[in-house]
């Protein structure tokens, strides 16, 4: 997977393990740090999507506009 690549439900791997972390540092994600993104990460992001206004990816969905902001706001780790 190429780093930047837009993440959605079924996927898995290192990016996805990042997202969950930093979706953790904002209490929007307290399920199992494992690198799949399941059902409970995509409400991580939508709910972050709601919360900032981000209306450029799809809900759920860990696009462009997501991740900049995401990352933004939190650290790698």
């Amino acid at each position: 997977m190429q780093s930047g690549q837009v993440l959605r439900q079924g996927d898995r791997g290192p990016e996805v393990t990042e997202l969950q972390l930093r979706l953790r540092q904002l209490n929007l994600y307290t399920g199992p740090v494992n690198g799949n993104y399941g059902w409970r990460v995509a409400r991580g992001v939508g709910t972050y999507q709601a919360a900032r206004g981000v209306t450029q990816d799809e809900p759920g969905v860990y696009g462009p506009a997501t991740r900049a902001m995401l990352k933004s706001e939190t650290s790698g780790r």
